[in-house]
């Protein structure tokens, strides 16, 4: 567990914050930044090098990453004595040292629950188009391999009375499960707290403390994890080998929470019934064996791509710089690390 790091009252600034900003944001979000802040932004949207990262770091008041760039130790020691925020874009900062960053004293705020709802409807989405075969079938008619109708082709599976195992219960997990519910599916979930019981009664949730049992018994699994050492490949090859052979796996939070190879031998020898991914464990790079199977819906990192998401979370990077410069605590500051 990190150390919470109080608000440092020698970083009130008197004028404009310098504001370096790694990735192009929405308009609406860079033109309140330019109004507010001395900011330089990122107009051709090409990820920064980790030595334009330090150049940037050694010079600004404020950096504001995503979850594409990493902010190791080294590069957080390296940073000017005026860096005192990291105003990350997004709520994952698995990316970001946090040890490193409370040792400088350099606060990290991020933007928590802006992509929960989307997120969880993507989700929804992906257990539907995997269960049924969409992509399969989508491939054949772009091929112009369909036959027309017929009564034993392109079968999946419904999901009226299937296992729904969420591991990962926080705010898009219980999004996750309101939506299912409606779908008939039953719930069942794992997570480090147990929920409230008033709130797993209005979830229709069963808690299962054994996390090999609830992925043996999964019909669909999905997974809503923050990403890090307790969760890296929380899915692996011992448990992909217990489930059902007709049992889906759906991922929406971060690559790294299943074996890749594992999962795609799996897959590839009907060991499993199919997934639905839209994040990868070397993104953009994606197994290419992975994309070429015919039970695999993929996207490309889609969860929080939506307008109004998007903007959201620039709307509370600009709130948490602008409460840092005042010499207040960041609204949304991370108090520890994913211990």
């Amino acid at each position: 567990m990190s150390v919470v790091t109080e608000p440092n009252m020698s970083h009130r600034i008197s004028g404009k914050p310098k504001v370096a900003v790694t990735r192009r944001l929405l308009p609406a979000n860079q033109a309140r930044m330019s109004e507010l802040f001395d900011v330089a932004l990122n107009m051709d949207d090409t990820p920064m090098s980790r030595e334009s990262l330090v150049a940037a770091m050694q010079d600004c008041d404020v950096l504001v990453p995503t979850v594409t760039d990493v902010i190791d130790s080294e590069m957080i020691a390296s940073a000017g004595e005026r860096l005192g925020l990291i105003a990350n874009f997004g709520a994952g900062y698995e990316h970001i040292d946090m040890d490193a960053a409370n040792t400088r004293e350099i606060m990290v705020s991020n933007t928590p629950g802006v992509f929960s709802e989307d997120t969880a409807d993507l989700t929804m989405a992906l257990i539907i188009l995997a269960t049924r075969r969409f992509g399969a079938a989508a491939r054949d008619l772009y091929d112009g391999k369909w036959k027309g109708w017929a009564p034993s082709e392109l079968l999946g599976h419904s999901l009226h009375n299937k296992v729904l195992a969420i591991v990962g219960m926080g705010r898009i997990g219980q999004a996750v499960a309101r939506r299912a519910k409606a779908f008939n599916l039953g719930i069942a979930y794992h997570n480090r707290h147990r929920l409230h019981r008033e709130l797993e009664e209005q979830l229709g949730a069963r808690y299962e403390p054994d996390l090999d049992k609830l992925i043996a018994e999964a019909d669909i699994l999905t997974l809503h994890c923050p990403a890090g050492p307790e969760t890296d490949n929380i899915l692996n090859a011992k448990r992909i080998a217990s489930m059902k052979v007709s049992a889906y796996v759906v991922n929406t939070a971060r690559g790294s929470l299943i074996d890749e190879q594992a999962l795609t031998a799996a897959l590839a020898e009907d060991r499993l019934g199919g997934a639905g991914l839209d994040v990868y464990d070397r993104e953009p790079d994606v197994n290419p064996k992975l994309l070429q199977l015919p039970n695999v819906i993929s996207l490309p990192h889609l969860g929080s791509a939506t307008f109004e998401g998007r903007e959201e979370a620039g709307n509370k990077v600009i709130a948490n710089i602008k409460a840092w410069a005042d010499g207040h605590r960041p609204p949304d500051q991370v108090l520890s690390d994913l211990g």
